[in-house]
């Protein structure tokens, strides 16, 4: 009788020990879902490194097939269309590869519910994946990459992933530096990428002594998620980090990618298309969900926030960079607020185009762009944006899918980014998914309904690129 009642113990100590292994699995798997990455980390650099490498070649042909897939990557330049600078042709024609059998014509005719039921909205014009979407994190145009080793002996190589798109869809390299407060310099970068190597000789004498302090921390090297000196690093070396102008190179933009530090989970953080600082002390939102609200809040997050995915933990283990809001924050701030557009010799002080400048095609392309386009209902005159966000709703045309890594569901509200000088920051949208300026105009003919004819859409072309 005692043996069974011991038998009957056993069994119920059984049963509960299985109840408590599956409820701690459950426990466990719900503790993964977290806002916070990873502190501790259990796999030594080493194996993690080459962990990474033996994959990265996977990694990079899976995003290079869907590149393809969507978009045609060849060089076609257009011609007698340089970037301000004059030493880059911009890249001319629609990239975006339609489903077999549609056209344009036949896409913009229909609605979106029927586009989207037919599933033929243009591969090309859904939300864009990191290169490495699941691992996310700074990643730098090889042509920089090679720019800063060679003068500073710091190396942005990322042992674990590349940068995706082909040089010729970036802007030109250098960009040149125009200032608000000396027009009459030009190119005051002198056709050089500015760097903690350069900054003063380039700049003593045309600068006030906070702006000259402030352009020196734009181009000092601060710890950042990747590169940094922790075993969770994706440099092969000990890194001091990257700079603000890595990513806003000589004060406009490189494409370099990354994404946004505020949305988890991780497939449905946007990629992030590196925008310009130039005009920025005409603009009023910053940041990828526009919460920030002047340029010294925006340097100041950066710095605290947004080079650490958002992650304050991850900040602190990796060696944030505290800026004095009152000294260096204001110096960099004000720098930033010289940063002037490139000239555009074809418009006026109202920022519409000169009659005895302009061609005819151009002239069309304004009236359109004011008129039957409705583009400046968001991209107002000067500067061409009306400081806002916009919620474009594009989701109406495709079905929610999961795209390497990335949550194809919507991007909600964006900003209204400046059209000044636009030619000059390819690719467009947020996230860099449309490559041209022709790319950009036959997204919004569909996301509008607008019905554009051929005619319209080239004379819009040739109106944006003299911005």
């Amino acid at each position: 009788m005692r043996g069974k009642k011991i038998k009957s113990r056993l069994t119920i100590l059984g049963v509960l020990c299985l109840l408590l292994m599956f409820f701690g699995i459950a426990v466990a798997e719900e503790m993964t879902k977290s806002s916070y990455s990873p502190v501790v980390i259990k796999e030594s650099f080493g194996k993690t490194m080459k962990r990474m490498t033996k994959d990265k070649d996977e990694v990079m042909q899976r995003q290079m097939d869907l590149l393809n897939e969507r978009y045609d990557l060849s060089n076609q330049p257009a011609k007698g269309v340089m970037m301000s600078a004059g030493r880059k042709s911009i890249q001319e024609g629609v990239r975006v590869k339609l489903p077999s059998g549609v056209t344009w014509e036949k896409l913009a005719d229909m609605i979106p519910e029927e586009i989207r039921e037919e599933d033929l909205w243009p591969k090309g014009f859904l939300p864009l994946p990191h290169p490495n979407h699941m691992e996310g994190g700074m990643v730098f145009p090889k042509i920089h990459i090679k720019e800063i080793n060679k003068q500073e002996g710091r190396d942005l190589t990322r042992f674990d992933l590349d940068y995706d798109l082909p040089d010729h869809f970036l802007p030109e390299f250098p960009a040149p530096i125009y200032l608000t407060t000396r027009p009459d310099l030009g190119d005051v970068s002198q056709g050089k990428v500015v760097t903690i190597m350069n900054y003063y000789e380039l700049f003593n004498g045309i600068l006030n002594p906070k702006q000259l302090e402030g352009l020196r921390l734009l181009v000092t090297p601060f710890p950042q998620q990747q590169f940094n000196q922790t075993e969770d690093r994706r440099s092969e070396f000990p890194s001091r980090g990257v700079t603000c102008f890595d990513c806003h190179l000589n004060g406009h933009t490189n494409g370099a990618t990354h994404l946004v530090g505020d949305i988890r989970p991780q497939e449905f953080r946007h990629r992030l298309d590196t925008p310009p600082l130039r005009g920025v002390n005409i603009q009023r939102l910053f940041g990828s969900q526009r919460g920030l609200k002047s340029v010294e809040d925006f340097t100041e997050f950066e710095q605290r926030a947004a080079y650490f995915d958002g992650d304050p933990v991850i900040a602190t283990k990796k060696g944030v960079n505290i800026l004095d809001r009152g000294s260096q924050v204001h110096f960099m701030a004000e720098f930033q607020a010289i940063l002037d557009f490139p000239p555009a010799p074809k418009l006026n002080i109202y920022g519409k185009l000169d009659l005895k400048k302009a061609s005819e095609s151009e002239l069309r392309g304004q009236e359109t762009f004011f008129g039957k386009a409705k583009c400046a209902v968001c991209h107002t005159a000067p500067y061409y944006t009306d400081n806002l966000m916009h919620n474009l709703k594009a989701e109406r045309f495709y079905k929610p899918q999961m795209i390497n890594g990335r949550m194809a569901a919507c991007d909600g509200p964006i900003k209204t980014f400046p059209l000044r000088g636009i030619k000059d920051s390819p690719p467009y949208l947020h996230d860099g998914r449309l490559l041209t300026l022709e790319d950009t105009i036959e997204f919004f003919n569909l996301i509008q309904e607008l019905k554009l004819t051929g005619q319209e859409k080239k004379d819009l072309v040739n109106f944006m690129r003299a911005l």
